[in-house]
C-alpha cells in the first residue's frame, strides 16, 4: 500500500468529533441537581449529543425540568419504564452509572459547551462531505456558483441557528444603549441622530436612516423609484465620506453603502449617478449628444466624487443567501453603512427552499431583508413595485394595500415610502381638441390643464405611510425629470 492509500484509509477510519466522557458527566450533573439545566437549557437540545441514548435521557430531563417537576434516578425510571424507553437507556443501572459520572455541578455549563462543540463539527463535517458530493455529482440545475450559494446558506444556518453566542440583553444595558441614542440626537440638534439620507426634509421627518430597520420605499413605473434611492444612496455616502474627512483631508470612508441593482447594470447606474451630479440629460448621455463643455463637466465631476464609497452589484435575480454573504463580506471588508436592493420582486428566495406561493415567496424575502438589517446593525432600503390597483383610481396616491403581496411588507417593514408625482398623471391627461365640439371650449379646457401642469410643474410627493418609530405624512420634493434627479423644495421662494 503505497503512502496515498495509506493516508486515504486513515482518513475513512476517523470517527466524528464526540465527547462520551463529558455527555455523562452534564447527565449526572443535572440528575444530582436540577437547577444545573439552567445552564445549559438556553443551547443545548437533545439532538447534540452524540449519543442517542444520551439524547433521550436529556430530553427526558429537560421535559421534567420545564414543567417544574424533579428529574431524578427514581422520577425518571418512573417516566422511562411508562414510555417503554427504560431498557432502550440501559435500565436504572446505567441512570445510577451517570451520577457516579459526575465531577462537579459547577461545571455542568462547560460541560454544556463541549457537547454543543462537537455536535457543531459534526455538522461541518455533514456540509464539507454534502459539499464534495455535490461537486462531483456535476447536476445541471447546480453549476459551481449555485453550490457556493448552497453550501453558504448551510454554513450561514449553522452559525446563526447553532451558535450559543445569543442571549438576552437586561434592562440595564438597554437603557445605557437607549440614552446614548438620545445624547447623541441631543448633540446633533438640526441635524440627525441616524444616516444622512441627503434630504433635509426627510432627515427631519425620520431623524435619518437608523441601524437594523426595514425601508421599502414603493411606486408605480415612471414615477423616479431608482432615481430616489441613489439620491438617498448618494447623499448617505458623501456623509460617511465626509465623516471621515473631518479629522484627516485625505481619508477615505469607514463604511460604504452597497447597492444591489437587478434591473439596471452597474456602468447604467454609475452614468445616471453622473448625470446627476453633472446635471447633464441622460437622454443625451444615451444618444451621444453632449458637447465638449459636458464631456468637461463629466470629468471634473467624476474626479469630485471617485472616492464616494458606493458599491454596485448588478447580479441579476440575487438569491437572499448570496445578497447576505456579500453584505457580510463587505462588513467585514469595508465596514457597511447601508444596503439598497433595486428591487424587491426581482430576488429571488434562498437556495433550498421552494415557496408554494409567490406571497410566501416575498414573505421570506421581506424576513431575510429585515434578518440581515438587524444581523448587521444596518439600515436596508428595498425598492417595491406597486399593483395595477392604483391605475383603477380617481386618486392614484398609493396606499398600503397598493404594494404587492402588501401582507408580508407591511407587517415586516419599519417604514414604507411611497413616491409619487402628479405631473406624470395629469400629463397624459392632456385635452385633444378632437374631443370638444366648440374651439373656446377646447381651448378653457387647455388653459385649465396648462395651469394644473405649472402647478404641479417639477414636484413630488414622498408619503411616509408608515414609520415604527415616527409620525407619518407627506413630503414634498423637488424633481428635475430631465435628468431624473430629486432634491429638497424650496418653499421660501416657490
Amino acid at each position: 500500500m503505497d503512502s496515498f492509500d495509506q493516508q486515504a484509509a486513515a482518513v475513512s477510519q476517523r470517527l466524528p468529533p464526540s465527547n462520551a466522557q463529558a455527555e455523562q458527566a452534564l447527565l449526572g450533573a443535572l440528575l444530582a441537581n436540577n437547577k444545573a439545566y439552567e445552564r445549559v437549557s438556553d443551547f443545548l437540545l437533545p439532538e447534540h449529543f452524540a449519543d442517542p441514548i444520551h439524547g433521550r435521557i436529556f430530553q427526558a430531563i429537560s421535559r421534567r425540568c420545564e414543567q417544574n417537576m424533579v428529574a431524578d434516578p427514581i422520577t425518571l425510571r418512573a417516566e422511562l419504564e411508562h414510555s417503554g424507553m427504560l431498557e432502550e437507556v440501559g435500565g436504572t443501572v446505567y441512570l445510577a452509572q451517570l451520577l457516579s459520572a459526575m465531577v462537579g455541578i459547577i461545571n455542568a455549563g462547560d460541560y454544556g459547551k463541549l457537547i454543543h462543540d462537537a455536535w457543531l463539527r459534526r455538522q461541518l463535517i455533514d456540509i464539507g462531505e454534502t459539499t464534495v458530493n455535490d461537486a462531483y455529482a456535476a447536476e445541471p440545475e447546480l453549476d459551481g456558483t449555485a453550490q457556493i450559494e448552497k453550501a453558504e446558506q448551510a454554513l450561514f444556518n449553522l452559525a446563526t441557528k447553532g451558535g450559543v453566542e445569543g442571549k438576552g440583553i437586561s434592562f440595564h444595558d438597554a437603557l445605557i444603549a437607549a440614552i446614548d441614542l438620545a445624547e447623541k440626537a441631543f448633540r446633533n440638534q438640526g441635524s440627525v441622530s441616524g444616516l444622512d439620507t441627503g434630504l433635509r426634509d426627510l432627515n427631519k421627518r425620520t431623524g435619518g436612516l437608523h441601524k437594523s430597520d426595514l425601508i421599502i420605499l414603493a411606486g408605480r413605473p415612471g414615477m423616479g423609484k431608482t432615481a430616489l434611492v441613489t439620491k438617498i444612496a448618494f447623499g448617505a455616502a458623501k456623509a460617511m465620506l465626509a465623516n471621515a474627512r473631518a479629522e484627516n483631508p485625505n481619508a477615505l470612508a469607514k463604511q460604504c453603502v452597497a447597492i444591489f441593482s437587478l434591473e439596471m447594470s452597474a456602468d447604467q447606474l454609475a452614468t445616471r449617478l453622473l448625470a446627476e451630479e453633472a446635471e447633464v440629460s441622460g437622454d443625451k448621455i444615451r444618444r451621444g449628444e453632449i458637447s465638449a463643455r459636458d464631456f468637461d463637466t463629466f470629468v471634473r465631476v467624476s474626479r469630485e466624487i471617485a472616492d464616494i464609497p458606493l458599491v454596485i452589484d448588478d447580479t441579476p435575480a440575487i438569491t437572499l443567501s448570496a445578497l447576505r454573504t456579500r453584505c457580510r463580506r463587505l462588513q467585514r471588508t469595508q465596514g457597511l453603512g447601508l444596503v439598497i436592493v433595486d428591487y424587491l420582486q426581482l430576488m429571488r428566495p434562498s437556495l433550498g427552499t421552494r415557496p408554494e406561493s409567490r406571497v410566501l415567496e416575498i414573505s421570506q424575502i421581506t424576513q431575510g431583508l429585515k434578518a440581515i438589517a438587524k444581523e448587521l446593525a444596518v439600515p436596508v432600503i428595498a425598492l417595491s413595485q406597486l399593483s395595477r390597483s392604483v391605475e383603477s383610481r380617481e386618486d392614484k396616491r398609493p396606499q398600503l394595500s397598493d404594494l404587492r403581496e402588501s401582507g408580508s411588507i407591511e407587517q415586516d417593514a419599519d417604514m414604507v415610502m411611497f413616491i409619487y408625482r402628479d405631473e406624470y398623471y395629469l400629463a397624459q391627461r392632456e385635452p385633444k381638441v378632437t374631443n370638444f365640439e366648440r374651439d373656446d371650449k377646447f381651448q378653457e379646457a387647455h388653459e385649465k390643464w396648462q395651469a394644473d401642469m405649472q402647478s404641479v410643474y417639477q414636484k413630488a410627493e414622498l408619503i411616509i405611510a408608515k414609520q415604527r418609530h415616527g409620525p407619518t405624512g407627506k413630503i414634498d420634493l423637488f424633481f428635475q425629470g430631465e435628468f431624473t434627479k430629486f432634491a429638497d423644495l424650496d418653499t421660501i421662494h416657490a
